[in-house]
């Protein structure tokens, strides 16, 4: 069954806005939204996760959680998502800090 999903990019290559836009709808530029299976979602997000370069990218999907949605990290952000009690905050990191968390040596 499609559920909603968004997509906010940044510093990404144009031809994975040009992937994205295929399924989505860029209602603004490097955010994308669109009604998906699960399935499809998934792929997209393998393809952002595997294309995304210096930049940065976040996926919201419905999911079965308290606050009712899930978010997905790529790239380097210094807005990290952190578990706190079942709950997604997120956690800002100094910006010398987030390259580190991001890929660990």
């Amino acid at each position: 069954m499609p559920s909603m999903l968004v997509i906010a990019t940044t510093a990404v290559p144009d031809h994975l806005r040009g992937a994205l836009s295929r399924w989505t709808s860029e209602v603004v530029p490097g955010i994308f939204v669109g009604s998906v299976s699960a399935r499809v979602r998934d792929q997209l997000w393998q393809a952002v996760t595997e294309t995304v370069g210096n930049g940065a990218a976040v996926l919201v999907h419905p999911a079965p959680t308290e606050q009712g949605y899930a978010l997905r990290t790529a790239g380097t952000r210094r807005r990290v998502p952190a578990d706190f009690d079942g709950l997604t905050l997120i956690r800002m990191t100094a910006a010398t800090q987030a390259k580190k968390e991001q890929n660990p040596p």
